[in-house]
């Protein structure tokens, strides 16, 4: 079991006009792995991650991605 002594949570959004005109968008992967390989490099490691889905807007939903990091 690897003991952390550091959290870090990160919380990436999936882009609300995407979700307006198309009704849905998705998860944007290339940011998300930006912000992963910038924290990686920092010795950071995902602990933990909850996808969660959203009310945007009254009509329409938008997911997110929460990211628990530890080093």
């Amino acid at each position: 079991m690897t003991k952390y002594t550091e959290y870090k949570v990160v919380h990436i959004v999936e882009g609300g006009c995407g979700t307006i005109f198309l009704g849905a968008s998705g998860l944007p992967i290339q940011k998300i792995e930006a912000e992963m390989n910038k924290y990686a490099q920092d010795g950071w490691q995902v602990v933990f991650q909850v996808l969660e889905q959203k009310r945007f807007m009254l009509f329409w939903k938008r997911e997110a991605v929460i990211l628990t990091l530890g080093r």
